[in-house]
């Protein structure tokens, strides 16, 4: 309820999450699946990005406090375009660190975006409703920042049209 009255949960304080990150920062276990799951999405869909991992803790006594270091620690790397918190599921007492105050503080006072990512599309934490965006999955969030190659040379094909037609049309307009 504090942190409700606090505008924690408030969507018009959430910032737009940029779908073409070029260095993203994760806060997860190094040895996990999640971590896995997501370094394997990035390198398939854009190559290109820098990831900075911060392993911490994901469960257990005090992991809170990790989990906040490392977003600290990673929203000081210059240029930093966003940051993933997560893991993958297990029960609510694995969980239960994404639901601590001191958590939920830092991720709300962190300038750089969030996105939550923390267990299965049925689990729900606190770090969730404060984040910037809620993946359902860890997956999910590697996807939500990465656009993928072919997207990319989608883009660039577009300005590169657009350019062209400036040219011409300068070209037409010296005639």
């Amino acid at each position: 309820n504090e942190l409700n009255e606090l505008g924690y949960f408030d969507p018009f304080k959430k910032v737009e999450v940029p779908t073409d990150c070029l260095k993203i920062g994760i806060v997860s276990s190094k040895t996990g699946a999640a971590i896995q799951d997501m370094l394997s999405v990035l390198q398939r869909r854009n190559p290109f990005i820098m990831v900075y991992l911060y392993s911490s803790k994901v469960q257990g006594n005090k992991c809170e406090e990790d989990i906040a270091n490392g977003i600290i620690e990673l929203a000081a790397i210059k240029g930093m375009d966003t940051i993933i918190i997560g893991r993958g599921g297990g029960s609510i007492e694995d969980l239960w660190a994404f639901n601590e105050e001191i958590l939920a503080r830092t991720v709300f006072n962190c300038d750089v975006p969030i996105i939550s990512a923390v267990g299965h599309e049925t689990d729900f934490t606190i770090s969730d409703f404060v984040s910037d965006v809620r993946a359902a999955t860890p997956t999910e969030a590697a996807e939500i920042i990465s656009l993928s190659v072919g997207e990319i040379s989608s883009v660039i094909k577009k300005i590169e049209d657009r350019m062209i037609n400036i040219v011409v049309g300068l070209n037409q307009s010296k005639m």
